[in-house]
């Protein structure tokens, strides 16, 4: 199909690589960009590690790990297999292939480059085309208070939530760490603005979304061009796809349904796209103040995923 202009996705990890190869599909790769969450970003090992930018990258390039959904695919353990011998920090895996894309990363800002730049050498190594930015290039660390036992009111990272607790702990809060000091990423602020569509992706709207929107001028950005914004819906049926945002969102105060969703993204965005199942809450998805569009969602059905992102573009 033909689209006169860029097109800006604002994305989380694995929902949004899916929505950004759903774009692939129908659109050249230049003409995409996406604004990624880096607030899951951790030091370990003595190594800077970006889930989400990563997760898009092998998602694009074709080399996700299908079994995992994350991480390369054909990959080995036995630099984990050996720390976990040293009785050293395992709950993290890292495979043999993926170490070396921390390794360069971790190498490349200790020279003083920024990550939107050892983004960029990582995504033309990959040939992806795409622009991937990161949403700042500052530090900025999303963190999670703790609801449940003898954790109660502490307050962890979100891999130590998400990876290290499975995020089988109720949470009472979330907040993001460094937020105030940060700054939007090199063109991503154009990006924003000069889209003749931008996406907010099916990702998880507290812990994906949030961050990038935490980052001062982002939310502003998008409030601006809301007229040209499409979301897509990562709950369906009351239910996440994957992960925990349907759990969130009722642990942190909010409806886990596209109603609720509505109501969190009807400042930024003037249609959501939600799945058939729920096409009964259109009306009041629709009473938010954001129009429902209804349109299959789940992109695992052959021919779902290019289907939903001609959707997304008209």
């Amino acid at each position: 199909m033909r689209v006169d202009g860029p097109v800006t996705v604002i994305a989380g990890g694995v929902g949004a690589a899916r929505m950004l190869a759903a774009l692939l599909e129908v659109i050249p790769p230049e003409q995409v960009t996406a604004v990624a969450n880096v607030g899951d970003d951790l030091e370990l090992h003595g190594l800077h590690i970006s889930p989400d930018l990563d997760t898009i990258t092998y998602t694009l390039a074709g080399q996700i790990n299908p079994e995992t959904g994350w991480g390369l695919v054909n990959e080995s353990w036995q630099a984990m297999d050996t720390l976990g011998r040293y009785g050293g920090v395992d709950w993290f895996n890292l495979g043999d292939r993926d170490l070396g894309t921390h390794l360069y990363r971790t190498h490349r800002l200790g020279q003083g480059a920024t990550l939107s730049q050892v983004t960029a050498e990582i995504t033309r190594a990959w040939k992806l085309g795409i622009s991937l930015l990161p949403a700042t290039d500052d530090r900025l660390r999303t963190m999670v208070t703790l609801a449940e036992g003898s954790e109660a009111g502490c307050e962890v990272t979100f891999q130590e939530y998400f990876v290290q607790r499975r995020h089988s702990v109720a949470v009472s809060g979330v907040r993001f760490d460094g937020a105030d000091r940060a700054r939007p990423g090199p063109g991503v602020l154009d990006a924003i603005g000069q889209a003749t569509r931008v996406v907010i992706a099916p990702s998880n709207p507290l812990v994906s979304i949030d961050p990038v929107l935490a980052v001062p001028g982002i939310r502003a950005a998008l409030e601006a061009v809301r007229s040209n914004t499409v979301a897509v819906s990562p709950i369906v049926a009351g239910a996440a796809l994957k992960g925990p945002a349907d759990r969130l969102l009722r642990e942190l105060g909010h409806e886990a349904t596209v109603v609720g969703v509505a109501r969190l993204y009807a400042p930024l965005a003037a249609r959501l796209v939600i799945d058939e199942a729920d096409a009964n809450l259109a009306d009041q998805v629709n009473a938010e103040g954001i129009t429902a569009v209804v349109a299959p969602t789940i992109m695992k059905q052959p021919g779902v995923a290019a289907a939903l992102a001609r959707v997304v573009l008209e």
